[in-house]
């Protein structure tokens, strides 16, 4: 890698952690307890333990990984380093086919909140213009990320009150374990998990840029653990409310969870705070999507798995911008030429392929922390497996096709070059 230029360590605990949880709080977390309630009933707060189980074994793996292999690409750089070129090909590829479709669904969903009769042209209009900041540098784009942050942190505090103060339902936990249509339950614990999981993925965006990083061995690990914690604090804290505010049918037949909090409450009035919170974590999980997916495409054109311009850096502020002007122009594609919105469920197959690489890379290493011994990567290993096979087959088989073209066509270019 030496004869690339290298991009500027700019990025300090505060920053790397702020993108980390922006990443985490984007909007997702407006969406996803209704459909894992759906699934796993009364028992949605044991779904979020699991997911953050999961989530901790991931992060402990890609702090110890990014820490000792400061470079742009995450587990793609990893894998490649620690079990060989394929393991690392496939973890990468995954991430950047999935994470570019979850980029063109965030903007479509931004879009759909602040002028849903002109959702296209205003989604292609978000994605230009935090393209056009990340080509600023990254201290802009950690700048941008904490303002967004603190607006999406004031909106779920005010989620929490309205949850709080009520009025509650009758009845909020009578029944057992239905959800809306009376078949959640523990069957569904595994399946909400899975669900869950990709709203604490966002961490992973905070190794993408380890070669931005100062001093990677001391921030990245405490960045990313950092972030996990205050997620997860947020997500549990979160599910305990809404089950208590909300019934299970309610909670898990609305689409818009955390909206509907409010205005089942005495806080009514607020509902627009939650609307602007909303589109602002989107902005902030795209801006992070967009930042992530580039550098990720970076490292692999670095190693020729992508086409090498991508790796040119350059510009006053050092930034990779052919990637990053890649990366918006296939999102601006799939906006003006497919429904984003059920093409991307294939993404979280991707991902926990992409973390599964991560365990196994990180169970090589020959020393350990204490707080991440050797056998949590196994365990990290194995559920990141499980989720990634109860998730519906058409996502499954999805991701699979994608993962296998890929594979096919650098066989044949691998072929080509020899």
């Amino acid at each position: 890698m030496s004869e690339h230029q290298q991009l500027q360590r700019r990025l300090g605990v505060f920053d790397a952690t702020s993108i980390g949880l922006g990443s985490m709080l984007g909007a997702g977390v407006f969406v996803v307890f209704a459909p894992a309630a759906g699934l796993a009933g009364n028992f949605l707060v044991l779904a979020v333990l699991v997911a953050g189980a999961v989530a901790y074994c991931n992060a402990v793996a890609s702090a110890e990984l990014a820490a000792r292999y400061p470079a742009s690409g995450g587990t793609y750089v990893y894998g490649r380093k620690r079990l060989g070129e394929w393991p690392g090909f496939l973890a990468g590829w995954g991430f950047v086919s999935g994470k570019t479709a979850s980029c063109a669904a965030m903007a479509l969903t931004f879009a759909h909140y602040v002028s849903p009769g002109y959702a296209v042209p205003v989604a292609i209009a978000a994605v230009v213009a935090l393209t056009a900041l990340n080509l600023f540098g990254i201290t802009r784009t950690a700048l941008l990320t904490r303002v967004l942050l603190c607006v999406v942190l004031a909106t779920l505090v005010f989620v929490a009150a309205a949850a709080i103060v009520g009025p509650h339902p009758a009845g909020v936990m009578s029944g057992g374990t239905a959800g809306a249509g009376g078949s959640g339950g523990i069957d569904g614990v595994l399946p909400a998990a899975g669900l869950m999981f990709f709203a604490f993925a966002g961490y992973a965006r905070i190794a993408t840029l380890g070669e931005e990083v100062r001093d990677p061995a001391r921030t990245i690990p405490r960045a990313i653990l950092a972030a996990l914690a205050g997620a997860f604090v947020i997500y549990l804290a979160l599910a305990l409310l809404l089950q208590n505010h909300l019934s299970g049918g309610r909670l898990s037949a609305t689409t818009a969870p955390l909206l509907d909090a409010v205005l089942n409450s005495r806080l009514a009035a607020g509902a627009p705070l939650v609307q602007a919170g909303a589109a602002a974590a989107c902005l902030g999980a795209l801006l992070a999507l967009i930042t992530g997916v580039g550098r990720t495409a970076l490292a692999m054109a670095r190693e020729r798995d992508l086409p090498a311009p991508l790796a040119r850096v350059g510009g006053k502020h050092t930034v990779p911008f052919v990637a990053e002007l890649a990366v918006a122009a296939v999102v601006i594609f799939l906006l003006l030429t497919t429904d984003v919105m059920t093409v991307v469920g294939f993404s979280s197959f991707g991902v926990l392929i992409y973390y599964a690489v991560a365990n196994a890379a990180a169970y090589t290493l020959p020393e350990h922390p204490a707080h991440g011994p050797k056998w949590l990567n196994v365990a990290g290993f194995f559920s990141c497996l499980m989720l990634a096979f109860t998730l519906p087959p058409a996502s499954v088989l999805g991701m699979a096709a994608v993962l296998a073209a890929g594979a096919a066509v650098r066989f044949v270019v691998l072929r080509l070059r020899r």
